[in-house]
């Protein structure tokens, strides 16, 4: 059986469009260690494209941690669950160019999609503010002697 990891993510747009970024945060549930946080600092973009590339950014560090691992995403953007779900479609460009990314890089991978409320998304939120005050992306992983 494989490894699973829960991937927080969000996004944030100051101004929408505005100052953007994504954030992630890497879990090990059954420690609740925080294992990696990722910012990914996109310059102008809208709210929901930054979502986009914090869920991206989250699902790329896990499979860089393991690769046959199994994700469960969690997100407090029902719009991109729900599409990422495939119940809703995608209407605006740059976010049809950002689900086929996210598609490619989770196909044929178990990954699950749950929305959460927003205050069970804080640490993903705090990675996207991060980037957005720092106008630069980062990745920060936890030190391997305390997971």
């Amino acid at each position: 059986m494989s490894r699973r990891l829960i991937v927080e993510a969000d996004g944030g747009s100051r101004g929408n469009p505005g100052i953007a970024a994504g954030g992630a945060v890497v879990i090990d549930p059954e420690t609740g260690a925080v294992l990696t946080e990722v910012g990914v600092f996109m310059g102008i973009a809208t709210n929901n494209v930054a979502e986009y590339a914090g869920m991206i950014a989250g699902v790329e560090v896990a499979f860089d941690l393991d690769r046959s691992a199994s994700l469960l995403v969690r997100m407090d953007s029902r719009l991109v669950v729900e599409q990422m779900s495939g119940r809703w479609r995608i209407s605006h460009p740059d976010m049809q160019a950002q689900a086929r990314r996210a598609r490619a890089l989770i196909a044929g991978r178990d990954v699950a999609f749950e929305w959460v409320p927003r205050l069970q998304n804080a640490r993903a939120d705090a990675a996207a503010n991060a980037a957005m005050d720092l106008r630069e992306s980062f990745r920060r992983d936890s030190d391997p002697g305390r997971v």
